[in-house]
């Protein structure tokens, strides 16, 4: 499987083919709206900001497998990002990261790029996967990388 095989539920309950992405480089994040880390939003639309321009599309994936922390159906975790951090970057529909119901992007992703030790199963909310112009996944970067210690990765994807 390539990444443009794969298609995904944008939040709005249409379907989004990634191949529509090809030639982009990707953030692809799980989030939640009540995690410790819903911060890291801000710093996301931020790297929307800089390097959309650039060919940077950040991907936002609503979980609620960590904590109940995205207890929201999608009209709400849409209103709350857009009025809480001007997220303008495309979010999707609520998804599993882990267990039968992973849906199958993230199997890809965590099966390009496993975790520490060689684990594929995601440890928490603002995983990150940054994947290349071609669809590559080049790294995969833990909740408690912030959006501001991968700028230089994604700069240099962009080329």
């Amino acid at each position: 499987m390539k990444l443009e095989d794969f298609s995904v539920k944008k939040i709005d309950g249409s379907i989004q083919p990634m191949s529509d992405f090809t030639g982009k480089v990707l953030l692809i994040v799980n989030v939640a709206s009540k995690c410790g880390f819903t911060k890291q939003y801000a710093g996301l639309q931020l790297l929307e900001q800089d390097y959309g321009p650039k060919g940077l599309v950040v991907m936002g994936f609503p979980c609620d497998q960590f904590g109940h922390q995205e207890p929201g159906d999608e009209a709400e975790i849409l209103s709350f990002c857009q009025l809480q951090y001007d997220v303008t970057f495309p979010m999707f529909s609520k998804i599993d990261v882990n267990g039968d119901a992973t849906i199958p992007l993230f199997q890809w992703l965590k099966s390009e790029q496993p975790g520490i030790l060689g684990t594929e199963s995601i440890k928490w909310n603002f995983t990150k996967f940054l994947v290349n112009r071609e669809g590559h996944v080049l790294k995969r970067y833990a909740s408690t990388d912030t959006p501001e210690s991968i700028r230089t990765d994604i700069e240099s994807a962009l080329g």
